[in-house]
């Protein structure tokens, strides 16, 4: 029963971060990178509709999947 409670936690879990506002989640990643110390000043977020390709990694998706954050040096 636990296991079953755990996998739903789970599961609802990336949807509520899959639909998170696309500027928190952006301020929320700029803090996280910040902490492993990296400097705001070498890295740039930039937050893009989902299908419009773009240079840099991918690092978070927001507003239920629809945009995507893109992180470029």
């Amino acid at each position: 029963m636990q296991v079953i409670c755990v996998a739903c936690g789970l599961a609802f879990s990336g949807q509520v971060l899959s639909a998170m506002d696309c500027e928190a989640l952006k301020n929320k990643i700029e803090q996280k990178m910040q902490s492993k110390g990296v400097k705001s000043t070498e890295t740039k977020l930039k937050i893009v509709d989902i299908k419009t390709s773009a240079e840099g990694k991918v690092v978070g998706t927001c507003q239920g999947k629809t945009k995507k954050i893109v992180y470029t040096k």
